[in-house]
Protein backbone atom coordinates (compact mmCIF):
# COMPACT_ATOMS: atom_id res chain seq x y z
CA UNK A 1 0.00 0.00 0.00
CA UNK A 2 1.77 2.95 -1.20
CA UNK A 3 0.63 6.14 1.91
CA UNK A 4 0.63 9.42 1.64
CA UNK A 5 3.79 10.07 4.06
CA UNK A 6 5.54 6.96 2.07
CA UNK A 7 5.39 9.02 -1.20
CA UNK A 8 6.12 11.98 0.13
CA UNK A 9 9.43 10.45 1.42
CA UNK A 10 10.10 8.50 -1.80
CA UNK A 11 9.25 12.16 -3.51
CA UNK A 12 12.80 13.21 -1.16
CA UNK A 13 15.16 11.14 -3.16
CA UNK A 14 17.37 11.84 -6.31
CA UNK A 15 15.35 11.36 -9.54
CA UNK A 16 17.71 8.24 -10.14
CA UNK A 17 16.32 7.11 -6.51
CA UNK A 18 12.51 7.55 -7.76
CA UNK A 19 13.05 5.58 -10.81
CA UNK A 20 14.52 2.49 -8.91
CA UNK A 21 11.47 2.51 -6.57
CA UNK A 22 8.08 0.57 -7.16
CA UNK A 23 5.38 3.02 -6.61
CA UNK A 24 2.79 2.01 -8.59
CA UNK A 25 -0.14 -0.16 -7.16
CA UNK A 26 -0.75 -2.89 -9.48
CA UNK A 27 -2.06 -6.36 -8.45
CA UNK A 28 0.73 -9.10 -9.05
CA UNK A 29 -1.39 -10.67 -12.13
CA UNK A 30 -0.68 -7.71 -13.66
CA UNK A 31 2.87 -7.61 -12.26
CA UNK A 32 3.47 -10.89 -13.41
CA UNK A 33 2.31 -10.76 -16.78
CA UNK A 34 3.92 -7.74 -17.37
CA UNK A 35 7.27 -10.03 -16.86
CA UNK A 36 6.50 -11.90 -20.19
CA UNK A 37 7.31 -11.17 -23.79
CA UNK A 38 4.34 -9.51 -24.97
CA UNK A 39 3.00 -12.70 -27.52
CA UNK A 40 3.07 -14.62 -23.57
CA UNK A 41 1.35 -11.97 -21.99
CA UNK A 42 -1.05 -11.80 -24.64
CA UNK A 43 -1.89 -15.19 -24.65
CA UNK A 44 -1.94 -14.89 -20.90
CA UNK A 45 -4.72 -12.58 -20.90
CA UNK A 46 -6.98 -14.81 -23.85
CA UNK A 47 -6.68 -17.57 -21.24
CA UNK A 48 -8.30 -15.67 -18.65
CA UNK A 49 -10.75 -14.01 -20.49
CA UNK A 50 -11.53 -17.24 -22.24
CA UNK A 51 -12.02 -18.87 -18.96
CA UNK A 52 -13.95 -16.22 -17.34
CA UNK A 53 -16.39 -15.91 -20.38
CA UNK A 54 -17.18 -20.05 -21.35
CA UNK A 55 -15.79 -21.97 -18.38
CA UNK A 56 -17.29 -19.88 -15.17
CA UNK A 57 -20.73 -20.31 -16.04
CA UNK A 58 -20.78 -23.98 -16.61
CA UNK A 59 -19.15 -25.01 -13.02
CA UNK A 60 -21.33 -25.61 -10.50
CA UNK A 61 -23.78 -27.79 -13.20
CA UNK A 62 -20.45 -29.44 -14.54
CA UNK A 63 -19.48 -30.86 -10.90
CA UNK A 64 -22.59 -31.19 -9.19
CA UNK A 65 -24.08 -33.26 -12.05
CA UNK A 66 -20.96 -34.43 -14.60
CA UNK A 67 -23.53 -37.10 -16.18
CA UNK A 68 -25.90 -33.98 -17.65
CA UNK A 69 -22.68 -31.92 -18.82
CA UNK A 70 -22.07 -32.02 -22.62
CA UNK A 71 -18.51 -31.06 -23.59
CA UNK A 72 -19.27 -30.68 -26.90
CA UNK A 73 -20.01 -26.33 -27.38
CA UNK A 74 -17.05 -26.20 -24.80
CA UNK A 75 -14.57 -27.75 -27.22
CA UNK A 76 -16.00 -26.14 -30.12
CA UNK A 77 -15.85 -22.80 -28.36
CA UNK A 78 -11.78 -23.93 -27.61
CA UNK A 79 -11.34 -25.02 -30.74
CA UNK A 80 -12.45 -21.72 -32.60
CA UNK A 81 -10.26 -19.61 -29.72
CA UNK A 82 -7.35 -21.31 -31.08
CA UNK A 83 -6.80 -23.27 -27.73
CA UNK A 84 -6.88 -26.90 -29.20
CA UNK A 85 -4.49 -26.39 -32.39
CA UNK A 86 -1.12 -24.91 -30.27
CA UNK A 87 0.81 -28.27 -30.64
CA UNK A 88 1.63 -27.09 -33.77
CA UNK A 89 2.57 -23.32 -35.60
CA UNK A 90 1.13 -21.61 -38.50
CA UNK A 91 0.06 -22.62 -41.09
CA UNK A 92 -1.30 -26.00 -39.85
CA UNK A 93 -2.13 -24.68 -36.04
CA UNK A 94 -2.04 -21.55 -33.56
CA UNK A 95 1.71 -22.61 -32.04
CA UNK A 96 3.54 -18.89 -30.71
CA UNK A 97 6.29 -18.90 -32.95
CA UNK A 98 8.16 -17.63 -30.14
CA UNK A 99 7.22 -21.55 -28.67
CA UNK A 100 8.47 -22.96 -31.95
CA UNK A 101 11.93 -21.32 -32.05
CA UNK A 102 12.27 -21.77 -28.43
CA UNK A 103 10.74 -24.90 -27.51
CA UNK A 104 9.24 -23.91 -24.52
CA UNK A 105 6.50 -25.05 -22.86
CA UNK A 106 5.30 -21.70 -21.53
CA UNK A 107 1.95 -21.26 -23.50
CA UNK A 108 0.92 -24.55 -22.47
CA UNK A 109 1.59 -23.62 -18.70
CA UNK A 110 -0.42 -20.31 -18.79
CA UNK A 111 -3.27 -21.79 -20.41
CA UNK A 112 -3.27 -24.86 -17.69
CA UNK A 113 -3.12 -21.76 -14.98
CA UNK A 114 -5.53 -19.14 -16.13
CA UNK A 115 -8.25 -22.53 -17.23
CA UNK A 116 -7.61 -24.20 -13.99
CA UNK A 117 -8.30 -20.99 -11.78
CA UNK A 118 -12.03 -20.88 -13.02
CA UNK A 119 -12.50 -24.82 -13.18
CA UNK A 120 -10.19 -27.75 -13.06
CA UNK A 121 -12.83 -30.07 -13.96
CA UNK A 122 -13.77 -28.31 -17.10
CA UNK A 123 -10.17 -27.06 -17.85
CA UNK A 124 -8.82 -31.04 -18.03
CA UNK A 125 -11.35 -31.84 -20.48
CA UNK A 126 -9.75 -29.42 -22.37
CA UNK A 127 -6.48 -30.02 -21.99
CA UNK A 128 -6.52 -33.77 -22.14
CA UNK A 129 -6.27 -33.54 -25.84
CA UNK A 130 -2.75 -31.99 -25.75
CA UNK A 131 -1.66 -34.93 -24.01
CA UNK A 132 -3.88 -37.56 -26.26
CA UNK A 133 -1.79 -36.00 -29.16
CA UNK A 134 1.49 -35.60 -27.20
CA UNK A 135 3.07 -39.01 -28.34
CA UNK A 136 2.56 -38.23 -31.89
CA UNK A 137 4.82 -35.42 -32.03
CA UNK A 138 7.46 -36.47 -29.42
CA UNK A 139 7.66 -40.00 -31.67
CA UNK A 140 9.51 -37.89 -33.98
CA UNK A 141 8.28 -39.73 -36.83
CA UNK A 142 7.35 -37.87 -39.92
CA UNK A 143 4.93 -40.14 -41.36
CA UNK A 144 3.26 -40.13 -38.09
CA UNK A 145 3.15 -36.52 -38.09
CA UNK A 146 1.72 -36.16 -41.43
CA UNK A 147 -0.65 -38.96 -41.09
CA UNK A 148 -2.01 -38.06 -38.07
CA UNK A 149 -0.86 -34.58 -35.83
CA UNK A 150 -1.53 -32.42 -38.77
CA UNK A 151 -5.04 -33.15 -39.70
CA UNK A 152 -6.19 -33.43 -36.43
CA UNK A 153 -4.65 -29.86 -35.76
CA UNK A 154 -6.17 -28.70 -39.02
CA UNK A 155 -9.24 -29.34 -37.90
CA UNK A 156 -9.11 -28.32 -34.72
CA UNK A 157 -8.03 -24.69 -36.00
CA UNK A 158 -10.73 -24.61 -38.72
CA UNK A 159 -13.06 -24.76 -35.02
CA UNK A 160 -13.99 -28.41 -35.86
CA UNK A 161 -12.67 -30.41 -32.90
CA UNK A 162 -10.73 -33.67 -33.37
CA UNK A 163 -10.10 -34.80 -30.24
CA UNK A 164 -7.51 -37.43 -28.95
CA UNK A 165 -7.18 -39.48 -25.51
CA UNK A 166 -3.91 -40.73 -23.77
CA UNK A 167 -4.44 -44.29 -22.54
CA UNK A 168 -1.67 -46.35 -20.65
CA UNK A 169 -3.74 -46.82 -17.56
CA UNK A 170 -5.44 -50.68 -17.06
CA UNK A 171 -6.90 -51.89 -13.94
CA UNK A 172 -4.07 -53.91 -12.38
CA UNK A 173 -1.25 -51.56 -13.32
CA UNK A 174 -0.73 -47.72 -14.00
CA UNK A 175 1.46 -45.46 -12.12
CA UNK A 176 4.24 -48.11 -11.54
CA UNK A 177 4.96 -47.76 -14.96
CA UNK A 178 6.69 -44.65 -14.29
CA UNK A 179 10.21 -46.04 -12.97
CA UNK A 180 12.71 -48.54 -14.23
CA UNK A 181 11.65 -51.09 -11.43
CA UNK A 182 7.97 -50.67 -11.71
CA UNK A 183 8.53 -51.12 -15.67
CA UNK A 184 10.25 -54.17 -15.38
CA UNK A 185 7.35 -56.20 -13.35
CA UNK A 186 4.44 -54.38 -14.12
CA UNK A 187 1.55 -56.61 -15.17
CA UNK A 188 -0.01 -54.84 -18.26
CA UNK A 189 -2.42 -57.44 -20.22
CA UNK A 190 -3.40 -55.11 -22.94
CA UNK A 191 -1.46 -56.50 -25.60
CA UNK A 192 -0.88 -56.16 -29.62
CA UNK A 193 0.07 -59.25 -31.42
CA UNK A 194 1.55 -58.66 -35.28
CA UNK A 195 -0.81 -59.82 -37.96
CA UNK A 196 -0.67 -59.57 -42.00
CA UNK A 197 -0.38 -55.66 -42.79
CA UNK A 198 -1.25 -54.92 -39.42
CA UNK A 199 -2.16 -55.94 -35.08
CA UNK A 200 -4.89 -56.95 -33.11
CA UNK A 201 -5.08 -55.10 -30.09
CA UNK A 202 -6.97 -56.47 -27.19
CA UNK A 203 -7.25 -55.45 -23.43
CA UNK A 204 -8.84 -52.85 -21.52
CA UNK A 205 -7.85 -49.22 -19.98
CA UNK A 206 -9.30 -47.13 -17.50
CA UNK A 207 -9.43 -43.88 -15.89
CA UNK A 208 -8.98 -42.37 -19.28
CA UNK A 209 -9.65 -38.73 -19.45
CA UNK A 210 -11.43 -37.78 -22.92
CA UNK A 211 -11.93 -41.05 -23.30
CA UNK A 212 -16.10 -41.08 -23.63
CA UNK A 213 -15.83 -38.28 -26.42
CA UNK A 214 -12.26 -38.71 -28.49
CA UNK A 215 -12.16 -39.26 -31.80
CA UNK A 216 -8.65 -40.82 -31.69
CA UNK A 217 -6.98 -42.83 -28.98
CA UNK A 218 -2.88 -43.27 -28.45
CA UNK A 219 -2.71 -46.89 -26.62
CA UNK A 220 -0.08 -48.02 -25.68
CA UNK A 221 0.00 -52.16 -25.68
CA UNK A 222 2.88 -54.78 -25.20
CA UNK A 223 4.12 -56.68 -27.58
CA UNK A 224 3.31 -60.47 -27.56
CA UNK A 225 5.72 -62.69 -26.69
CA UNK A 226 6.36 -66.47 -28.91
CA UNK A 227 4.23 -68.06 -26.83
CA UNK A 228 1.60 -65.73 -26.99
CA UNK A 229 1.72 -64.40 -23.65
CA UNK A 230 2.32 -60.49 -22.85
CA UNK A 231 5.89 -58.89 -22.81
CA UNK A 232 7.67 -56.65 -20.58
CA UNK A 233 6.41 -53.19 -20.67
CA UNK A 234 9.95 -51.94 -20.15
CA UNK A 235 11.24 -53.90 -23.62
CA UNK A 236 8.19 -54.40 -25.56
CA UNK A 237 5.82 -51.31 -24.71
CA UNK A 238 4.73 -50.15 -28.58
CA UNK A 239 2.02 -47.37 -29.40
CA UNK A 240 -0.52 -47.17 -31.85
CA UNK A 241 -3.49 -44.84 -32.69
CA UNK A 242 -7.12 -46.50 -32.23
CA UNK A 243 -9.62 -44.61 -34.13
CA UNK A 244 -13.10 -44.41 -32.99
CA UNK A 245 -15.56 -46.30 -34.49
CA UNK A 246 -12.56 -49.10 -35.19
CA UNK A 247 -14.77 -52.99 -34.52
CA UNK A 248 -13.86 -53.72 -31.47
CA UNK A 249 -13.50 -51.11 -29.55
CA UNK A 250 -15.71 -49.14 -27.46
CA UNK A 251 -15.76 -46.88 -24.78
CA UNK A 252 -17.68 -48.40 -21.42
CA UNK A 253 -18.23 -46.64 -18.06
CA UNK A 254 -16.89 -43.00 -16.77
CA UNK A 255 -16.00 -43.32 -13.10
CA UNK A 256 -18.00 -41.04 -10.54
CA UNK A 257 -14.62 -39.49 -8.95
CA UNK A 258 -13.85 -37.08 -6.14
CA UNK A 259 -12.42 -34.02 -8.24
CA UNK A 260 -12.35 -32.49 -11.10
CA UNK A 261 -15.88 -34.53 -12.03
CA UNK A 262 -16.62 -32.45 -15.04
CA UNK A 263 -13.80 -34.07 -17.00
CA UNK A 264 -14.66 -37.91 -17.83
CA UNK A 265 -12.18 -40.82 -16.81
CA UNK A 266 -13.61 -43.78 -18.82
CA UNK A 267 -12.97 -47.19 -19.52
CA UNK A 268 -11.89 -48.51 -23.11
CA UNK A 269 -12.31 -52.26 -24.36
CA UNK A 270 -9.93 -53.44 -26.82
CA UNK A 271 -11.09 -56.93 -28.52
CA UNK A 272 -9.49 -58.26 -31.33
CA UNK A 273 -8.95 -54.54 -32.90
CA UNK A 274 -7.82 -54.66 -36.08
CA UNK A 275 -5.11 -51.35 -36.60
CA UNK A 276 -3.00 -51.34 -39.65
CA UNK A 277 1.20 -50.77 -39.82
CA UNK A 278 0.92 -47.32 -40.14
CA UNK A 279 -1.21 -46.50 -37.15
CA UNK A 280 1.69 -47.44 -35.48
CA UNK A 281 3.48 -44.73 -33.62
CA UNK A 282 7.13 -44.96 -34.08
CA UNK A 283 9.02 -48.12 -33.90
CA UNK A 284 8.05 -51.63 -32.34
CA UNK A 285 9.02 -51.50 -28.58
CA UNK A 286 9.91 -48.17 -28.11
CA UNK A 287 6.37 -47.21 -26.23
CA UNK A 288 8.39 -47.02 -22.66
CA UNK A 289 10.78 -44.41 -23.67
CA UNK A 290 7.79 -42.90 -26.02
CA UNK A 291 5.83 -42.56 -22.33
CA UNK A 292 8.48 -41.54 -20.47
CA UNK A 293 9.60 -38.73 -22.33
CA UNK A 294 5.48 -37.59 -23.03
CA UNK A 295 5.27 -37.30 -18.99
CA UNK A 296 8.51 -35.49 -18.65
CA UNK A 297 6.48 -32.55 -21.54
CA UNK A 298 3.40 -32.90 -19.76
CA UNK A 299 3.76 -32.84 -15.93
CA UNK A 300 5.04 -29.34 -16.01
CA UNK A 301 1.29 -28.33 -16.99
CA UNK A 302 0.11 -30.51 -14.71
CA UNK A 303 2.16 -28.40 -11.79
CA UNK A 304 0.41 -25.19 -13.47
CA UNK A 305 -3.03 -27.36 -13.31
CA UNK A 306 -2.51 -27.57 -9.19
CA UNK A 307 -1.31 -23.96 -9.19
CA UNK A 308 -4.46 -23.09 -10.83
CA UNK A 309 -6.59 -24.71 -8.00
CA UNK A 310 -4.57 -23.08 -5.47
CA UNK A 311 -4.88 -19.60 -6.97
CA UNK A 312 -8.69 -19.96 -7.46
CA UNK A 313 -8.98 -21.07 -3.52
CA UNK A 314 -6.57 -18.33 -2.69
CA UNK A 315 -8.58 -15.51 -4.76
CA UNK A 316 -12.07 -17.18 -2.99
CA UNK A 317 -10.62 -17.01 0.15
CA UNK A 318 -9.27 -13.52 -0.12
CA UNK A 319 -12.46 -12.06 -1.62
CA UNK A 320 -14.58 -13.75 1.06
CA UNK A 321 -12.26 -12.17 3.60
CA UNK A 322 -12.64 -8.77 1.99
CA UNK A 323 -16.37 -8.85 1.84
CA UNK A 324 -17.45 -11.04 5.37
CA UNK A 325 -17.70 -8.42 8.60
CA UNK A 326 -17.25 -9.96 12.20
CA UNK A 327 -16.84 -7.53 15.37
CA UNK A 328 -18.10 -4.71 12.89
CA UNK A 329 -15.24 -4.86 10.79
CA UNK A 330 -14.35 -6.91 7.70
CA UNK A 331 -12.31 -10.24 8.71
CA UNK A 332 -9.35 -8.78 6.58
CA UNK A 333 -9.05 -6.25 9.06
CA UNK A 334 -7.53 -8.87 11.38
CA UNK A 335 -3.79 -9.51 11.79
CA UNK A 336 -4.30 -13.14 12.26
CA UNK A 337 -6.43 -13.70 9.23
CA UNK A 338 -3.84 -11.40 7.01
CA UNK A 339 -1.10 -13.72 8.26
CA UNK A 340 -3.11 -16.80 6.67
CA UNK A 341 -3.73 -15.22 3.92
CA UNK A 342 -0.47 -14.17 3.64
CA UNK A 343 0.74 -18.45 3.61
CA UNK A 344 -1.90 -18.62 0.66
CA UNK A 345 -0.78 -15.99 -1.64
CA UNK A 346 3.57 -17.22 -0.79
CA UNK A 347 2.15 -20.79 -1.78
CA UNK A 348 1.19 -19.58 -4.88
CA UNK A 349 3.31 -17.42 -5.76
CA UNK A 350 6.61 -19.86 -5.05
CA UNK A 351 4.06 -22.56 -6.85
CA UNK A 352 3.94 -20.17 -9.84
CA UNK A 353 8.11 -19.27 -9.77
CA UNK A 354 8.74 -23.11 -9.55
CA UNK A 355 5.83 -23.94 -12.71
CA UNK A 356 7.76 -20.83 -14.73
CA UNK A 357 10.88 -22.24 -13.93
CA UNK A 358 10.32 -25.81 -14.85
CA UNK A 359 8.83 -24.53 -18.19
CA UNK A 360 11.71 -23.22 -19.43
CA UNK A 361 13.80 -26.73 -19.06
CA UNK A 362 14.09 -27.76 -22.54
CA UNK A 363 13.66 -30.32 -23.31
CA UNK A 364 12.24 -31.07 -20.20
CA UNK A 365 13.92 -33.61 -18.08
CA UNK A 366 12.37 -36.41 -15.69
CA UNK A 367 13.64 -34.78 -12.75
CA UNK A 368 13.07 -31.21 -12.85
CA UNK A 369 8.70 -32.10 -14.42
CA UNK A 370 8.36 -34.66 -11.90
CA UNK A 371 9.67 -32.09 -9.14
CA UNK A 372 7.31 -29.75 -10.51
CA UNK A 373 4.44 -31.81 -10.50
CA UNK A 374 4.76 -33.32 -6.98
CA UNK A 375 5.92 -29.76 -5.12
CA UNK A 376 2.77 -27.87 -6.70
CA UNK A 377 0.49 -31.01 -6.02
CA UNK A 378 1.25 -31.19 -2.53
CA UNK A 379 1.19 -27.49 -1.97
CA UNK A 380 -1.99 -27.49 -3.70
CA UNK A 381 -3.81 -29.70 -1.24
CA UNK A 382 -2.68 -27.59 1.61
CA UNK A 383 -3.52 -24.38 0.05
CA UNK A 384 -7.02 -25.25 -0.35
CA UNK A 385 -7.51 -26.99 2.75
CA UNK A 386 -6.29 -24.02 4.50
CA UNK A 387 -8.48 -21.68 2.63
CA UNK A 388 -11.57 -24.19 3.96
CA UNK A 389 -10.44 -23.13 7.09
CA UNK A 390 -10.83 -19.45 6.31
CA UNK A 391 -14.22 -19.32 5.01
CA UNK A 392 -15.05 -21.65 8.71
CA UNK A 393 -18.45 -23.12 8.41
CA UNK A 394 -18.79 -21.53 4.88
CA UNK A 395 -16.00 -23.49 2.93
CA UNK A 396 -17.86 -26.73 3.20
CA UNK A 397 -21.07 -25.33 1.28
CA UNK A 398 -20.69 -25.96 -2.11
CA UNK A 399 -21.84 -22.45 -3.50
CA UNK A 400 -18.55 -20.76 -2.38
CA UNK A 401 -16.44 -23.12 -3.70
CA UNK A 402 -13.79 -23.97 -1.81
CA UNK A 403 -14.83 -27.38 -1.42
CA UNK A 404 -14.41 -28.52 -4.74
CA UNK A 405 -11.11 -27.04 -4.76
CA UNK A 406 -9.69 -29.39 -2.45
CA UNK A 407 -11.51 -32.33 -4.25
CA UNK A 408 -9.99 -30.94 -7.40
CA UNK A 409 -6.46 -30.81 -5.83
CA UNK A 410 -6.49 -34.18 -4.26
CA UNK A 411 -6.84 -35.99 -7.45
CA UNK A 412 -3.85 -34.10 -8.95
CA UNK A 413 -1.66 -35.66 -6.47
CA UNK A 414 -2.91 -39.02 -8.11
CA UNK A 415 -2.73 -38.78 -11.97
CA UNK A 416 0.17 -38.57 -13.92
CA UNK A 417 1.78 -40.16 -11.75
CA UNK A 418 1.06 -40.47 -7.72
CA UNK A 419 3.30 -37.85 -5.86
CA UNK A 420 5.34 -40.82 -4.19
CA UNK A 421 5.86 -42.65 -7.84
CA UNK A 422 7.40 -39.12 -8.81
CA UNK A 423 9.36 -38.27 -5.94
CA UNK A 424 11.37 -41.78 -7.28
CA UNK A 425 11.15 -40.59 -10.42
CA UNK A 426 13.08 -37.72 -9.22
CA UNK A 427 15.80 -40.17 -7.34
CA UNK A 428 16.17 -42.66 -10.33
CA UNK A 429 16.99 -39.48 -12.40
CA UNK A 430 19.49 -37.83 -10.31
CA UNK A 431 20.89 -41.17 -9.00
CA UNK A 432 24.51 -41.60 -11.65
CA UNK A 433 25.33 -37.21 -10.98
CA UNK A 434 23.29 -35.73 -7.75
CA UNK A 435 22.95 -38.31 -5.30
CA UNK A 436 24.93 -42.06 -5.62
CA UNK A 437 27.61 -40.01 -7.43
CA UNK A 438 30.10 -42.24 -9.46
CA UNK A 439 31.91 -44.37 -6.74
CA UNK A 440 28.16 -45.64 -5.26
CA UNK A 441 26.83 -46.48 -8.60
CA UNK A 442 30.30 -48.48 -9.84
CA UNK A 443 29.28 -50.53 -7.03
CA UNK A 444 25.51 -50.48 -7.09
CA UNK A 445 24.37 -50.01 -10.99
CA UNK A 446 20.85 -50.35 -9.93
CA UNK A 447 18.41 -48.49 -8.08
CA UNK A 448 17.51 -49.39 -4.86
CA UNK A 449 14.43 -51.08 -4.43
Amino acid sequence: MITAELRHSADQLSAVGRALYDLGEVGLWERETATLPRPLARRRRRYRSFAREHLAPLVDRADADPASHDPRPLLTAAARAGLQSEMLPPPWGTMPLSALRSRSLAHEVLKAEELTTVCAGLALGLLAHGLGILPLALSGDLATIRRWLVPVTRENKAGRPRLAAFAITEPAAGSDVEDSAGAATARFRTTARPVDGGYLLNGQKVFITGGAHADLVTVFATLQTGDGSPGRVDRDWTCFVVERGTPGFRAGRSEHKLGQRAADATELFLDDVWVPAENRVGAERSGWALNRNVLNYSRVPVGAIALGIARGATETATEYCRRTRLGNKPLLAYQEVQLALADLWLETMAMRAMVWHGSRHVPPTQAVSSAVKTFCGDRAVAVTARAIELLADDGAIVAHGVEKRLRDARLNQIYEGTNQLNRLAIIEAQWATDLAGPSLTAAFPALPG
